[in-house]
Formats: C-alpha cells, sequence, structure tokens
C-alpha cells in the first residue's frame, strides 16, 4: 500500500474534498490520480463493458448481405439492423425503443442506483480505458502524483506525450467507428486515406475524436457531475430502499478506534469521481463498485467481515427491512413491459414495401370529351426486401383505367413521385371508393382512394 499523507475532513462537509489535499488524494492544481483496484465488482463491470466495446467496434466490420450489421444510411434512407431494413417511416419505433430503454434505465436506478453509469455507460467505459492507458504509460496513481509534484523529467515527459498519443489514437479510432454507422466502412476508410472524402465527414469525424479525447482524456467525470442530466434524476428517482453504494457508519465509526474503518483512504484512491463515499450519498457518485472492492480487500486483511461499504438502502443501513418489489418500482417494470409490448408489435407490423397515394394539386377532376372523368395522382413507393425491386401497380375495378407505369422499378425510382392518371365512365356518384393495390414480391399493399367525379 503506498504512503499517502491523510487530512481527517469532517464528513459532515464534503464540499472540503475540493482542498489541495484531500483525503486518499494529494490533488496538484485540483487534479486526482485514481487507483486501480480488482475485485467482484470491477470484474463484473468489465465483463458487461468488454463486450459493448467489442459490439461496437466489431458492428461496423461485419457484413450481413450487402451492407454492414448496422447501418444508418441516408443515400437509401434505410436503418440496416442485422435483418431487419427499417425506413425512416419507422424511427417512431426507434424512439419507442429509447423510450422504454428510458424506462428500464429508471427501474434500474430505483432499484440499485446509478449503476448504468458504472457498470455500461460509455462516458464511465472509455474513462476507464484512458485511465488504464493513463497508468500503463506514467504509472500508479501515486507515481503520477509525486511526477506532478516533483516536475518531470526527460523520460517522464516523453511517457506523458506518448499517453496523449494513444489517447487520440483511441480518439480517433473511436469517431472513425462511430462514424462507420452512417457511412460504410468499406467506402469511408479509402476515400479517408485518398483524401476524397466530403469536407462536412472530416469535420465530423475531427469533432468527435475531438469530444472523445476531452470527454475522456480531460474532463472525465465533470461529465458525469454537470453535462449528464442522469445525475440530476437521482433525487427523483431513489428513496429509502433504493440499493446504492453506501458506507455502513454504525459499523465503521469511529474511524481507526472501536469502528471498523482503519482510514486508510483505499476507497477514496480508487474512485473514479474523487469522492470519498464515507460522506455519505454524492452527486457524483456513480455507483460503479470499486471503493467496495477495495475496502473488501481491507477487511479481509485485518480479519473483518466484508460489507463496510455495499450496495444497501437507506433502511438496511438503518437495520430495518427493505423490500426490494414495491409500488414505485413495480410502476417502472409496468412502463418497460407495456413498451416493450408495443416496440415488439410495431416491429412486427412493420411492412416491406413503403406506398403513399396522394392525389395531384389544382383540379380534383378533369372531364374528356368521351363523357370519361379523370383523376390525376402521385404515387410513392420504396421497399424494403432484398433482391426484389420491382412494384406491381393496380386498381381495384376493371372498369376503371389507370394510365402510367405498370411496374415501379425501385432500383431506379424509389422514393420519387410518379404521375398517374385513373379514368372511368362519368357515374352518378359524386365519389366512387377505389383500391391501389401494390405488390412487391409476397408483400401486398393496399391504398383506399375516393374518385371523385361532378353530380349531375
Amino acid at each position: 500500500m503506498e504512503s499517502i499523507p491523510v487530512v481527517q475532513l469532517d464528513p459532515n462537509h464534503a464540499e472540503q474534498t475540493n482542498a489541495t489535499i484531500v483525503t486518499g488524494h494529494a490533488q496538484v492544481n485540483g487534479k486526482f490520480y485514481v487507483r486501480l483496484t480488482h475485485g467482484v465488482y470491477q470484474n463484473l463491470r468489465r465483463s458487461i463493458s468488454w463486450p459493448l466495446i467489442t459490439l461496437f467496434f466489431a458492428a461496423v466490420w461485419i457484413p450481413w448481405g450487402d451492407h454492414p450489421l448496422v447501418l444508418f444510411s441516408f443515400s437509401e434512407r434505410r436503418i440496416f439492423l442485422g435483418p431487419l431494413q427499417l425506413s425512416w417511416y419507422d424511427l417512431p419505433l426507434l424512439a419507442g425503443l429509447l423510450i422504454t430503454g428510458a424506462a428500464l434505465l429508471f427501474f434500474m436506478a430505483v432499484a440499485w442506483g446509478r449503476v448504468w453509469c458504472g457498470f455500461a455507460c460509455p462516458q464511465s467505459i472509455w474513462s476507464w480505458i484512458f485511465i488504464r492507458i493513463e497508468d500503463w504509460t506514467e504509472g500508479s496513481a501515486g507515481q503520477r502524483r509525486r511526477q506532478d509534484t516533483r516536475g518531470l523529467s526527460a523520460s517522464q515527459w516523453a511517457r506523458r506525450i506518448s499517453k496523449h498519443l494513444l489517447w487520440l489514437l483511441v480518439a480517433l479510432a473511436t469517431a472513425l467507428t462511430f462514424t462507420g454507422y452512417f457511412v460504410p466502412m468499406r467506402t469511408l476508410l479509402p476515400e479517408l486515406a485518398q483524401w476524397h472524402i466530403a469536407s462536412a465527414v472530416w469535420m465530423w469525424v475531427l469533432t468527435m475524436a475531438a469530444l472523445t479525447y476531452l470527454n475522456a482524456g480531460l474532463v472525465r467525470e465533470k461529465i458525469c457531475q454537470h453535462a449528464c442530466p442522469y445525475s440530476r434524476f437521482q433525487s427523483v428517482m431513489f428513496d429509502a430502499d433504493t440499493r446504492t453504494v453506501s458506507y455502513d457508519r454504525r459499523r465503521g465509526e469511529p474511524r481507526s478506534a472501536q469502528g471498523d474503518c482503519v482510514d486508510c483512504t483505499l476507497c477514496v484512491q480508487v474512485c473514479p469521481a474523487g469522492i470519498d463515499i464515507r460522506n455519505g450519498l454524492q452527486l457524483a457518485c456513480i455507483d460503479c463498485g470499486a471503493c467496495i472492492d477495495a475496502c473488501d480487500k481491507v477487511m479481509n486483511k485485518i480479519g473483518k467481515a466484508t460489507g463496510l461499504i455495499r450496495f444497501a438502502s437507506e433502511h438496511q443501513l438503518s437495520g430495518n427491512a427493505s423490500p426490494l418489489i414495491r409500488p414505485k418500482l413495480l410502476s417502472y417494470l409496468l412502463a418497460v413491459v407495456i413498451g416493450a409490448t408495443a416496440v415488439g408489435w410495431g416491429f412486427s407490423q412493420s411492412s416491406g414495401l413503403l406506398v403513399e397515394v396522394a392525389r395531384q394539386r389544382g383540379q380534383l377532376y378533369t372531364e374528356r370529351p368521351d363523357n370519361t372523368v379523370c383523376n390525376d395522382i402521385r404515387i410513392k413507393a420504396e421497399g424494403l426486401i432484398a433482391d426484389e425491386h420491382l412494384v406491381k401497380v393496380a386498381v381495384s375495378r376493371p372498369d376503371f383505367e389507370l394510365a402510367g407505369p405498370g411496374n415501379i422499378d425501385l432500383q431506379a425510382l424509389a422514393g420519387q413521385w410518379l404521375n398517374y392518371r385513373v379514368c372511368a365512365d362519368h357515374t352518378e356518384q359524386p365519389a366512387t371508393p377505389l383500391v391501389f393495390t401494390f405488390s412487391l414480391g409476397d408483400e401486398v399493399v393496399e391504398k383506399p382512394f375516393k374518385f371523385l367525379t361532378y353530380h349531375r
């Protein structure tokens, strides 16, 4: 264990943690140094974060037919999600999916606090990557602190420069991968290498790389505290039965005396937000569990029970029963179930053929010399079925004549309005119901239409 200066703070005055020397952190110009640790919760965090990182970087390279596994294509007006092809008309489904995800996030927050922030949030994941690079290039937290206090030698400057270069490399890889979700990588990288890429794409890549570098390397926990609205929701989401990372004051106090807390400050040294959990629940805490792992190690070494810091509710810390199932939690769970059901039904009803039929502006109808009446209409079709590109157009009644292309070639005309005219002998009815039928492979779409004429 590193030998570090410790200043005792009044736990009732958490604002003192902004001092030059903080419990467990000798700060230099307001900077604190995160010490890496291992344990149950850190292993759990890695088992969640690394598959997510792998999926993020791999999804743009995994081919699925003629497209990557995931692609938001503006040029084709399509969203490709593996076997699913969605049009921009299906964006409400994605919005419903996001709303359902938000409800799930609130459910987790009511039950276990900010576990999303600590275990799966991209800001936290990338911050831990950058912290690990920092530890690998410049040394442990104690070494970095001493270097900043005493000044850097030439070799230490070289290590620091290499750290920033690696940060920039990871940031650029992240920005290029994120761009690959909108521009296929097989197109993006060759154009990038030949400097043929559009200036807007260049600006997008550089902006995303700069934001990644700043957020994960330099700003880190300040994003969670000041920019992310989720931390502000805590007071609304949490209740006395929420199981969040907590310090058991009844066991730990008084420190270094009769209490179990030996005031080693490891819980503060490993905290990526730079807080002292012994001061109680704080806005900056992301419930990553690093302080639990560090404290449990100390408890094991001194032969005391683990759990001095643990996921516990306010009622549990007071020695009272704390039910996990309660009305507030069930209400959020119900919202998740309803949202997931609605989105699932929406995806099941999603059509592989999208058609719009609109009346031409201007005259409602025209009368020809042969006593026939015509309505001018416009038709637009888009298909989402692979290897099918000819849409057959027909009208439901044989006594009506449809003038216009009998087949719409989606490869050439997808998303374009085409002019049609439907005509029939004059009838006594001012409006005659019709049905236009559109066929693409096995997909059939019917669109109702009112044929208008004048009434004699």
